[in-house]
């Protein structure tokens, strides 16, 4: 079992401590929100409408920076882990979320580590994708199975360092188009746009470890509302920072793909394409650059959710034993979370080598669908009853807000469904 960083806030409200040491729970679940396919997403709008959906990128921080603040801050007001909190809401909370983080990860598992081997595969070819994958999956299993919380936060801290300063760098090269790029922060809707929008608003770290947020509080030994202000400082800079990081990409596509009018593939190769069209622009060093960058992404998200997830699965199966909330099996790098390590490490390589079944990935895009109005709509319901202690409880304009974004993600859900069972 890890044990907590620190029991107590920083004096004066965080003041004697320099604001950057506070960072870290947000940073790790920003950063693993981000994975590759939110990079393709967000490069594909800035290839087909250049810089015109740039707000949505802030947008979709703003939505992100409102949901996971209400996660910490449920957690940080009543002690408990957001599945207790689902559970209080009763047993179909669970109906959903058993299969859905077994299926989930499964799924997520093969995902994860075919990206992040792309991009080593991309960098050194000489050996086989499927063989990156395999060693990026041992990674995040060697890196993770301990359960030392501090050692990972430095590791994710690295690694956001790593894919901030490469894209967001590629990025500035960009800024001879100022002006245009500046365009973009007005909000506008190029015709058939709307879709993109939302996904892009969506996309923004936008993953079950949204939810895992208040796991990493209480490793890092936060744990009680006063707490509160140093979880929102750490929450806010952290979604800005990725914010930062999305926008570079959609900044990218626009310069690099939507002038020259060049696509690119969709799923993880359009990341592999972009690399190709940077190394035609600026030559043969920029490819690895961005390459480098893309690895970093792509690992931070197996790290988190080999790290946060499992400690989410850990938290189900201690209530389903009604076990204490600090039983030693249901800690990080106790007994629960390390068979949800392996189930996330081992069984998808099956699926690298195997591809991946129709009627699983269905499964996987159904109920992935509809984890973010869960998310949304169980936060309004938490945080406005008797679950959470009435000073912590939302106000009129954090209600609005929530109210606005889980409607999104249900129009988000209603389409990504149609796309499933009928195409387009």
């Amino acid at each position: 079992m890890s044990t907590p960083a620190s029991s107590s806030p920083p004096a004066s409200g965080h003041k004697d401590v320099p604001k950057w040491k506070v960072i870290g729970p947000g940073l790790v679940a920003a950063a693993t929100g981000v994975g590759s396919g939110d990079l393709v997403a967000t490069l594909i709008a800035g290839q087909k409408y250049g810089f015109a959906l740039l707000w949505a990128c802030i947008a979709g921080t703003i939505m992100k920076i409102v949901l996971v603040e209400g996660v910490g801050r449920y957690t940080l007001a009543t002690g408990n882990t957001m599945f207790h909190g689902w559970s209080s809401l009763g047993k179909w909370t669970s109906w959903y979320f058993a299969p859905y983080i077994i299926i989930w990860g499964f799924v997520y598992g093969a995902a994860a580590m075919s990206a992040t081997g792309m991009a080593l595969h991309a960098l050194i070819p000489q050996v086989p994708l499927v063989a990156w994958a395999v060693i990026s999956g041992l990674i995040g299993f060697g890196l993770t199975w301990a359960g030392q919380y501090r050692m990972f936060e430095k590791i994710i801290a690295v690694l956001v360092g790593i894919m901030f300063l490469t894209v967001v760098g590629i990025a500035c090269l960009s800024l001879s188009n100022i002006g245009e790029i500046l365009k973009g922060l007005v909000p506008t809707l190029p015709e058939g746009s709307f879709v993109y929008v939302l996904s892009l608003a969506g996309g923004v770290g936008g993953t079950i470890t949204l939810a895992a947020y208040g796991y990493w509080l209480h490793e890092k030994g936060w744990d009680s509302p006063p707490w509160m202000r140093v979880m929102r400082l750490d929450n806010t800079v952290a979604y800005v920072v990725t914010g930062i990081f999305v926008a570079a990409m959609l900044i990218i596509g626009g310069d690099l793909l939507y002038s020259a009018n060049i696509a690119v593939s969709k799923g993880d190769k359009g990341l592999i394409d972009l690399a190709d069209v940077l190394r035609d622009r600026y030559g043969s060093f920029m490819a690895p650059v961005f390459l480098i960058g893309f690895w970093a992404a792509a690992l931070s998200s197996v790290l988190g959710v080999w790290n946060g997830v499992s400690m989410m699965f850990a938290d189900y199966v201690g209530h389903i034993k009604k076990l204490p909330q600090e039983h030693p099996d249901t800690q990080m790098g106790g007994k629960y979370y390390r068979w949800f390590v392996l189930w996330l490490t081992f069984p998808p390589m099956l699926l690298l080598f195997l591809g991946k079944p129709t009627a699983l990935v269905i499964a996987y895009g159904v109920l992935g669908a509809f984890f973010m109005p869960f998310l949304g709509l169980t936060l309004l319901i938490l945080l406005n009853t008797r679950h959470t202690p009435r000073e912590w409880r939302n106000g009129w304009f954090v209600n609005t807000l929530m109210a606005i974004i889980s409607a999104a993600f249900v129009y988000i859900c209603v389409n990504e469904l149609i796309k499933i069972f009928v195409g387009g």
